[in-house]
């Protein structure tokens, strides 16, 4: 019985999402032995392609887009390890297979001509994987609060060799509170927001689109985290869909974000 009983604890160890930290975060599960957060990579191609082998990224759609974002360009270390990075200004980069998550959710509503909104956008990173799936006749706008971070993922996208998406428009990067959204840029079809409010921003419900879809985590900062879809229909009906439990950072001002 102790051999079993020690069995099943390393079993349940083995499964634990290393961002959410949680045996039951649903985004962890495949087909495959392998787990996402074992999805690692030497470089950005094997990196997506362990996401996708793994049924972690499970579009072909969504594994293009992200081989076509270097990682590599967006965040200084551990780049291609399935796991969350700092870069700095106390924001840190979702690990790879969360930006993947993200995008599968998205895609239906990431398709050329609609326009998709990026709260927290950091490092650009997602911000350019959405501009790229909007296409040109579209459009994708990231915001974040600290001007010195935009200005680095204005950097990092011109490092990736994607600053012509800033100059055609199709992507377009703003200093501002994101739990307010940019309703200049909108109605969305699509928002990512890539920290947990404490409660559904009501001003992102808004903006969103009427067929449109938002992905947030929402929960108290250290309390129940769980990220939440967000739909509006075409009569405007909103509906809340609670997806898996998650731990992320809070979407706070920018005042305690330096000072956390």
């Amino acid at each position: 019985m102790k051999s079993l009983v020690s069995s099943i604890t390393k079993s349940a160890r083995s499964i634990l999402c290393q961002e959410c930290l949680s045996v039951f975060c649903k985004h962890l599960f495949s087909t495959s032995s392998n787990m996402a957060w074992r999805s690692h990579g030497e470089d950005n191609t094997s990196l997506i392609q362990n996401l996708f082998s793994n049924n972690i990224v499970k579009s072909e759609e969504v594994r293009d887009v992200m081989l076509q974002v270097d990682r590599g360009n967006y965040v200084k270390s551990n780049a291609y390890m399935d796991a969350p990075q700092r870069i700095g200004y106390n924001i840190t980069i979702s690990a790879p297979h969360m930006h993947g998550h993200a995008l599968e959710l998205l895609k239906d509503h990431l398709k050329p001509g609609m326009r998709a909104l990026d709260v927290g956008s950091g490092s650009g990173y997602l911000t350019v994987c959405m501009a790229l799936m909007v296409g040109n006749a579209g459009g994708a706008v990231g915001i974040d609060h600290i001007a010195e971070l935009v200005e680095m993922s204005r950097e990092n996208i011109e490092r990736d060799g994607k600053a012509g998406l800033m100059e055609s428009g199709q992507l377009h990067l703003v200093v501002g509170d994101g739990r307010k959204g940019w309703a200049e840029g909108g109605p969305y079809h699509a928002i990512h927001v890539g920290a947990a409010a404490p409660t559904l921003p009501q001003e992102l419900v808004e903006q969103l689109a009427p067929g449109g879809r938002m992905v947030i985590p929402v929960g108290e900062d250290g309390g129940d985290q769980s990220l939440d879809q967000i739909e509006k229909g075409m009569d405007g009906k909103v509906t809340k869909t609670r997806l898996f439990g998650v731990r992320y950072v809070p979407l706070t001002d920018k005042d305690k974000q330096l000072h956390c």
